[in-house]
């Protein structure tokens, strides 16, 4: 397996530091195994689309837009 290093700010690694009974490693490989899931699923997901980058921004857009709405029509009521 390949190895590789990490750079962590020194507030983290002091509260790494203070709970050293936590694998690290195993954490950092967790999270990293999550997030490349996600862009799998992303890729799976979006792989065959014809949608351009405008499209996928304009849908962006519409849903944000919509939220907004709803949040403001939420707290008149």
């Amino acid at each position: 397996m390949p190895n590789m290093t990490l750079a962590v700010p020194k507030d983290l690694h002091k509260i790494m530091k203070e709970h050293s009974e936590i694998k690290w490693s195993e954490v950092a490989r967790r999270a990293m195994w999550e997030q490349a899931r996600k862009l799998e699923l992303l890729e799976s997901l979006t792989g065959k689309s014809k949608l351009t980058k405008q499209d996928v921004e304009k849908i962006g857009k519409n849903i944000k837009m919509g939220l907004r709405k709803r949040i403001v029509d939420e707290i008149d009521s």
